[in-house]
């Protein structure tokens, strides 16, 4: 298959913006959020604020994120309005952050003990007025209607009396919530059967049980619902605990300290087993200082190991259980755990700035930012109490005036869902009246409807299931930025990787080398002046003994030609022989040609020596491995895309691709890029003379094709986009059977961008997958953007989604788990809408006339209660599909 590889057009469609100044992120705390509703108020609030750009309320984690102008907005006098206002918030600032979320997470859990205390008072009560029914006339004090009006007293007194007092002040605030709804319709139920208790004339029915079956079914689903997103909410206390709260500060000034040793003995008696050191909280370390970590201990703050040897179990960033061996130079992060040895580690990154430390608050960042499809239930959860209130006023008006006139049969008894227990009289019996009140009938219903609705379903919808998706990922080295990238990654519908350190392992290795030097100033500091060096070895390494062929091809060497062709002509066709006496020097042919190959390299390794890219490791090590000393430089300029120059030995020289080469009027000759096909070429030129060329290859990932099958199996198409040469490009694409249409190469950074634009411009969903700096356009302009953790910094704060493992399979897990969870946000808002859209009717009577169902409000609010703890619960099952 020969491939093609297409040629980017000169079009420029818009590219978007990077924002030099981002705005300032500021997150609260904030508590007080019963449904949707609370969640709007507050956002209403937040937006009220001077200075304040936008702001996010996650219901599920109660937390808050407020984006603002750089330096326009107190963190603690915006908590102070919000706390007035009935929402108890803090804001995460200040440098006692650690405290603070300890404070959160006691706050917490002393709410959920406080609701179960009152859920356990609430099923008592249940339980006692359901025995007045059960026992009857044999237990006559559980029957008593003073009992039951005791009953339904104790029940909002107690359990019921935070429901109604936050009600109460959210309707006073002109922000009504659940609780709102669930009070008044437990005030009007109590309120009517003390009517009828005290008017026993009025023929009501006393429905004491109802206030109490209602509070305590909504107290029930309130601390379901509660567990249920504790657990949701798992991964990240998790990722947050990983955190290490001690460090082990140590003298880097000991003498015993030394940083030549690669590895001392279990039984050594160094100082890194010294007792002796300071602790400090791990959030007080500064770069610089150094560490001693003991076995079994977490790293406190991400750094080099300076001295030891040990096993690190990094599985909460990678997920992979395997510990990996670190020893002397290697890097370790915050959070791993020190398996084996003990060690000293000099800090590196420390604070929020450390490894762990950036997962959490990308976790907590994605968690809330919510999806577009959620603003839809966002705006109607801003109206849906008035709403229901509005309903439920209706409903009672058209039953009392029209409804009972209609269809009279409707108060000859209660229907088959009724939980009411029949009227009660003054006696000490409860007697089962088959007659209703066209009044009591129509405050019934009125009041079913303020309890069957629901707002806690839409709020939870989107958040719970972007917080189970999102801890799914960060336990996988999964990171997902939030519900708007998840709505992106669904709907894409093509995948674009990198080359170079994204399908390649971007370790190369170096294959050819090509000096020329001809007409060049650089001292070689040797008689020999090459003109080719490949042609003339190669013709050598050939010869079959013709003379003139020989002599000809050498011809240019300084030297003698004469003595070397007489030389040869005595030769019985030992190629050995023939080379050293070309060489002019003792040695063999590889002596010969090495002289001028590590002169090139010095040259390119002092260039490059000011890049961070593989092919700039790639040369580095060679020539340490070589032993070649780097010669001085200074004056780096990298040019993303093409390569870098340098001034060295007070010569400016350029290493880079061959359009680099052509920008600074360096010819190249086409037979020398032939010479490597297949391979990356990178150019050394100096004063406008080319001064030699170098090979290097690398290899696919050893997931590469299975990643890329993978992705075509969804149903998604699979590009390729680089910077390399096309020879290059279509030798890695046919090992991964992509189609020649599907390669762009010899594409510069900005080229990456206009790239993406146009494949956008056709309609495309673009996802891009990169590790590079000159991959952050591409990733910026994309739909979704996939950054390998393994890449530069720029690349990963661009990406909307980080791969932690740097595995390109977890481009297919990334991918597969965006889907699913959105699939689950879908699936909550649709059960939301449903469930409001068939219950609320449903409550209003719209049945009565024709199968004589009737809801009662304890059982419109056991609906309620459910269908919240029904949309969590549909989102922990989102786990079933991603077990480890």
């Amino acid at each position: 298959m020969q491939f093609l590889p297409k040629t980017i057009p000169e079009i420029q469609p818009e590219i978007l913006p990077v924002k030099e100044s981002p705005p300032e992120l500021v997150t609260f705390d904030v508590g007080g959020m019963k449904c949707a509703g609370c969640a709007k108020a507050v956002e209403r609030q937040l937006m009220q604020y001077s200075g304040v750009i936008s702001a996010c309320v996650n219901l599920a984690v109660e937390v808050a994120t407020v984006e603002c102008q750089p330096g326009a907005v107190d963190a603690e006098a915006l908590a102070k309005k919000l706390t007035d206002n009935g929402f108890p918030s803090q804001s995460r600032l200040g440098e006692n952050q650690r405290e603070a979320e300890a404070a959160t997470i006691e706050r917490r859990r002393q709410e959920i003990r406080q609701q179960i205390k009152q859920l356990t008072i609430a099923l008592i009560l249940i339980i006692l007025s359901g025995l007045g029914h059960v026992l009857g006339t044999k237990a006559p004090i559980l029957s008593n209607i003073w009992f039951h009006w005791g009953l339904a007293t104790l029940a909002l007194l107690l359990p019921g009396r935070p429901i109604i007092v936050d009600g109460c002040r959210s309707l006073w605030r002109n922000a009504p919530n659940m609780n709102t709804l669930v009070a008044l319709g437990a005030v009007t139920a109590y309120t009517a059967s003390n009517a009828a208790l005290l008017f026993p004339r009025m023929g009501w029915e006393c429905f004491f049980d109802e206030p109490v079956m209602l509070l305590g079914f909504i107290l029930l689903g309130k601390t379901l619902e509660q567990q249920a997103r504790r657990r949701a909410a798992s991964a990240l206390q998790a990722l947050i605990a990983l955190q290490p709260a001690k460090a082990r500060l140590v003298d880097f000034k000991l003498s015993t300290l030394d940083l030549r040793s690669e590895e001392l003995p279990l039984n050594s008696t160094s100082e890194v087993y010294d007792p002796q050191y300071i602790e400090i909280p791990a959030d007080r370390v500064r770069v610089g200082e150094w560490l001693q970590v003991l076995p079994g201990e977490k790293i406190p703050v991400d750094g080099e190991v300076c001295e030891g040897k040990t096993t690190i179990d990094e599985s909460m960033l990678t997920g992979e259980s395997m510990p990996v061996l670190k020893q002397p130079g290697d890097t370790v992060a915050a959070g791993t755990i020190n398996k084996s040895g003990a060690v000293v580690m000099r800090a590196t990154r420390t604070g929020k700035e450390t490894t762990v430390a950036q997962m959490v608050a990308l976790v907590q960042a994605a968690q809330t930012r919510k999806a577009p499809i959620q603003n839809l239930a966002d705006t109607v959860a801003g109206y849906f109490v008035y709403g229901v209130m509005g309903i439920s006023v209706l409903t009672f008006l058209f039953w009392y005036l029209a409804g009972t006139h209609i269809w009279p049969s409707v108060l000859l008894g209660h229907g088959a869902m009724d939980m009411g227990h029949g009227a009660m009289n003054m006696g000490n019996e409860l007697p089962i009246i088959h007659y209703q009140s066209p009044l009591l009938l129509s405050l019934k219903l009125a009041i079913a409807v303020l309890v069957i609705a629901c707002p806690c379903a839409l709020g939870l919808a989107t958040p719970t299931a972007i917080l189970v998706g999102s801890g799914i990922g960060a336990e996988r080295g999964l990171l997902i930025r939030g519900g708007d990238v998840l709505e992106r990654v669904h709907q894409l519908d093509t995948v674009v990787f990198d080359k170079t350190g994204t399908l390649t392992t971007g370790n190369l290795t170096l294959t050819d080398y090509l000096p020329i030097f001809q007409n060049s100033e650089w001292d070689l500091n040797s008689d020999i002046n090459v003109g080719n060096r490949q042609d003339a070895c190669s013709t050598i390494d050939g010869f079959s003994g013709d003379k003139q062929d020989v002599c000809s091809t050498i011809d240019g060497v300084s030297g003698n030609k004469q003595d070397v062709c007489s030389t040869i002509d005595g030769v019985s066709g030992d190629k050995q022989e023939v080379c050293s006496t070309i060489d002019g020097v003792s040695g063999n042919r590889q002596d010969a040609c090495s002289t001028i190959d590590s002169k090139l390299l010095q040259i390119a390794a002092a260039v490059e020596r000011g890049a961070c890219h593989p092919i700039a490791a790639a040369i580095l090590l060679e020539a340490q491995q070589q032993g070649l000393p780097l010669l001085a430089a200074e004056d780096f300029c990298t040019e993303p895309g093409l390569g870098v120059s340098a001034l060295v030995e007070g010569r400016r020289v350029f290493a880079g691709n061959a359009e680099w080469m052509k920008e600074q009027g360096v010819a190249v000759a086409t037979e020398l890029s032939g010479s490597l096909q297949g391979k990356t070429a990178v150019y050394v030129a100096s004063g406008g003379v080319l001064l030699g060329v170098i090979g290097l290859k690398d290899t696919l990932r050893p997931d590469a094709k299975a990643a890329v099958e993978r992705l075509r199996s969804m149903g998604l198409r699979v590009m390729m986009l680089t910077g390399d040469t096309p020879s290059a490009a279509a030798a890695t694409a046919q090992q991964l059977d992509l189609m020649a249409a599907d390669v762009l190469a010899g594409v510069r950074p900005e080229g990456k961008a206009r790239a993406i634009a146009t494949l956008q411009a056709q309609g495309c969903k673009v996802a891009v997958v990169g590790d590079g700096i000159n991959d952050a356009p591409a990733l910026a302009q994309a739909d979704v953007g996939i950054g390998l953790h393994c890449g530069t910094d720029v690349a990963v704060e661009t990406a909307q989604i980080v791969l932690m493992r740097n595995a390109l399979m977890d481009v297919v897990e990334s991918i597969e788990l965006g889907r699913a969870t959105f699939n689950k946000i879908r699936q909550n808002l649709f059960w939301a809408f449903g469930y409001n859209t068939l219950g609320i009717p449903v409550a209003a009577g719209i049945l009565l006339p024709a199968t004589g169902i009737l809801l009662s409000p304890a059982a419109a609010g056991a609906f309620m209660a459910f269908s919240s703890v029904s949309v969590v619960t549909n989102s922990l099952l989102l786990r079933r599909g991603f077990r480890a």
